[in-house]
């Protein structure tokens, strides 16, 4: 017989972290790797929509993973070797935010969200980064978490950010610079 998806433990509301232990759905925890989740999916679109991105996004896919593991983990109860986040993974996302700005012009201003689809999947993407990087850092208030599960998801959002220029540039789509009123 297949293995089902579904196991009816979490109807009322728990869920297991890695390591066994029971936390409530709503649990600080679940929301910082269920945004990490959600970041997945998003860049799993973009990744769908990118091609010549493709590789890039698939690294930062499993990075991710890798953080949402480490999120899903009761660090007192997990005996479980789980992969690891690495200082290189935060170069890495330097490295292709420099190979970017090296072709966009120098920003003046903040820019208006928007000016092709993609664009837009973008920045909805860099929003969910920003959220998912608040939640660790609620948890981290909490419980035990790695710096550089914050670190990487801070410089992943200002890679989001310079993306979202980059494929305006190549397009040559619209970028409206934020004149606040006065």
């Amino acid at each position: 017989m297949a293995t089902r998806i579904y196991t009816k433990t979490g109807d009322k509301g728990q869920t297991g972290l890695i390591g066994g232990t029971r936390v409530a759905k709503n649990h600080i925890r679940i929301e910082a790797y269920g945004t990490v989740d959600e970041l997945n999916s998003w860049m799993g679109l973009l990744r769908d929509n990118l091609p010549e991105e493709k590789n890039t996004i698939i690294e930062i896919q499993d990075r991710l993973f890798t953080i949402g593991a480490l999120l899903a983990t009761d660090p007192d109860k997990n005996k479980m070797k789980l992969p690891e986040l690495a200082e290189q993974d935060v170069l890495f996302l330097e490295n292709q935010i420099d190979k970017m700005e090296a072709n966009l012009p120098p920003m003046k201003n903040f820019v208006l969200p928007g000016g092709n689809t993609i664009v837009s999947y973008t920045h909805i993407a860099r929003c969910v980064c920003r959220r998912a990087e608040r939640c660790t850092i609620s948890l981290a208030q909490h419980a035990p978490v790695a710096d550089l599960v914050v670190k990487y998801l801070n410089r992943l959002s200002d890679y989001l950010f310079v993306l979202s220029r980059h494929i305006t540039h190549i397009l040559s789509a619209e970028e409206i610079p934020w004149k606040p009123r006065t």
